[in-house]
């Protein structure tokens, strides 16, 4: 390669008022390559299209000029400001240094500013701060009497409505408990003796209580009103699991059905849909949140998920014991928990558009009831024999993050408070515990 001819001041190429710069490069050998289309670049000098040759020049020639000048005695501060008149001209800055190995870069002289600064930045992400470990207390706040609370696994007898008001059903009657302000009322009770509440459930605004019983009746009431609205019949056992999606009202019955009510209808044409795909008692049913898919789970260890126009979309049977546990997730519409009962123990979770199971844990207890956080990607169960405790788990990770005990018997049923902050539970132990 032969050398760079630097500029000379007097000439054309050299001095401010001299017109063009020029910079001959040349190469004695080419590179040979074997290939058509292919760039032939030297193999030993990177690519120099990004390199200001002009600036390069001016430096690497500098201090030559500078060291003939003190020897030949013509150094003169005319000269000097030349040069400085000469690199303000060509855009170079002193600092600036071509190969200059050093431990610490030299610093940019005072006011200087990078001109792509912003460029260097404009994709820069923001600061993610470490989410500090959050704790869980396992410990109750509060314990509450439940007398004559039924112990059977296949009812469900609890839940928080949006009003701030748990209804928990006790023996043959329906009390509303007043989480603001503590107070407890009386809502109904079933006229004949050996009658029960077999299940209750709260419309989505929380004032309006769907209430089952052992003689096959759903009834609705005003819970404001303290008052019945209506009575649905159709069912030929009693109503185990109730389950709302707006003006449509599902009941799952021991009958082995499960009926869709539109209650903005007459009585006799109430039921708009009645769905027999279980062959035993229907025990778990849940609306999806967006409204657009039903769940069931029953006494014969089968899943069934229909759509909002009542059709069956799957039918499964990957439990092998009772379905009762059901939980719909609150940031992914299509994402179903599911849990089985003593025979089976695992909790698993169910893709419903493609009807694939996701994942399962092995919880080691009867799984009675299922609840999602809706602040954290959390799944907290409940359980029955043997071990009577509440485990958090961790999605989609599935690992424990908490385990909460207290109940002295199975933890039946579940509900979480409308800001999603607390859970209650009650158990056959017949009390109500606050977490």
């Amino acid at each position: 390669m032969s050398g760079v001819q630097p500029p000379t001041p007097g000439k054309a190429g050299g001095s401010p008022g001299g017109g063009n710069k020029s910079v001959k490069l040349s190469f004695g050998t080419k590179t040979p390559g074997n290939g058509k289309g292919k760039e032939k670049l030297d193999r030993f000098i990177p690519t120099r299209s990004a390199m200001d040759f002009d600036s390069a020049n001016f430096n690497l020639s500098k201090d030559a000029r500078q060291s003939g000048e003190q020897r030949g005695g013509q150094g003169s501060p005319s000269k000097e400001e030349y040069h400085k008149a000469l690199a303000a001209s060509l855009s170079v800055n002193d600092s600036n240094r071509i190969l200059a190995f050093k431990h610490k870069a030299p610093a940019a002289p005072e006011g200087y500013e990078n001109n792509l600064k912003s460029l260097y930045s404009q994709n820069v992400a923001p600061n993610v701060t470490k989410k500090q470990f959050r704790h869980v207390p396992t410990t109750q706040e509060r314990i509450l009497d439940a007398p004559e609370l039924m112990d059977d696994y296949y009812l469900n007898l609890l839940d928080w409505g949006s009003q701030n008001l748990i209804a928990i059903a006790l023996g043959r009657s329906v009390y509303l408990w007043n989480a603001g302000s503590g107070n407890v009322e009386e809502l109904c009770t079933v006229p004949n003796d050996g009658d029960y509440i077999s299940s209750l459930r709260w419309g989505s605004d929380g004032n309006f209580l769907a209430v089952g019983t052992s003689d096959a009746k759903v009834q609705i009431w005003d819970a404001s009103r303290r008052k019945q609205v209506r009575e649905l019949c159709g069912h030929t056992n009693r109503v185990s699991c109730l389950s709302w999606n707006a003006s449509i009202l599902s009941s799952g019955s021991r009958d082995t059905t499960v009926a869709n009510w539109d209650v903005r209808k007459r009585r006799d044409e109430a039921c708009v849909a009645s769905l027999r795909v279980h062959e035993q008692e229907v025990c778990g049913l849940a609306w999806s949140l967006c409204g657009q898919q039903l769940a069931s789970g029953g006494n014969d260890n089968i899943l069934a998920i229909h759509d909002a126009s009542f059709g069956l979309v799957a039918k499964v049977q990957a439990h092998t014991a009772a379905v009762k546990a059901l939980a719909w997730c609150p940031y992914q519409s299509n994402l179903l928990a599911t849990g089985g009962g003593t025979a089976d123990r695992h909790v698993r979770f169910w893709n419903t558009h493609t009807c694939a199971m996701l994942s399962q844990i092995d919880t080691g207890s009867q799984v009675c009831a299922l609840q999602w956080n809706p602040h954290e990607r959390e799944l907290l169960s409940s359980h029955g024999y043997s071990k009577h405790q509440l485990c958090l788990w961790k999605y989609p990770g599935l690992v424990k993050v908490a385990e909460l005990s207290g109940h002295q018997g199975r933890v039946l049923h579940m509900a979480t408070s409308p800001d999603g902050c607390s859970v209650v539970t009650a158990g056959a132990d017949e009390t109500l515990r606050f977490w």
